[in-house]
């Protein structure tokens, strides 16, 4: 799976809003303390807001803050407000494409791929990962030793 840079930034200054004690902070702020560039983190807030996980007001003490709590906004809800849905193949659903002859199966690979990704996107929330509180099956994979080993 390919996390872009894009769903990256948006977790990382979402989770220091999370854990931040102010209302609100501007795009600056966020941006110089997860050393993000802050036109790119401007467009990605932008997409946070059009998915409803931040919010934003002007004025002096004008910024983003998170729209709802921090243990209803999950990662899935993150990837899907910048990037998109989380498993597509050329731009189509997975129960959408039509296979024949000996790749009739893939279809199964693929929609299982994608419950196997919501199993955990959607069941980590921004407080889990802040305060270190990672769903069980999160964790459970994670002590695999064979999940830190990269396979080319």
């Amino acid at each position: 799976m390919h996390i872009s840079a894009k769903v990256d930034y948006a977790l990382r200054a979402l989770l220091f809003l999370y854990t931040t004690e102010e209302e609100s902070l501007p795009c600056a702020v966020l941006a110089n303390n997860q050393k993000i560039p802050q036109k790119y983190l401007e467009a990605i807030m932008s997409s946070l807001k059009r998915g409803q996980i931040v919010a934003s007001h002007r004025g002096n003490s004008g910024g983003y803050y998170l729209a709802r709590p921090g243990n209803s906004i999950s990662i899935a809800d993150v990837i899907r407000a910048v990037d998109g849905p989380l498993a597509e193949i050329n731009g189509h659903k997975p129960e959408d494409m039509d296979y024949f002859g000996s790749a009739l199966h893939l279809k199964t690979v693929w929609i299982a791929l994608r419950a196997s990704m919501r199993s955990i996107l959607e069941t980590t929330t921004l407080a889990d990962v802040a305060d270190g509180h990672l769903p069980q099956n999160v964790s459970d994979l994670a002590k695999n030793p064979d999940s830190w080993t990269r396979r080319n």
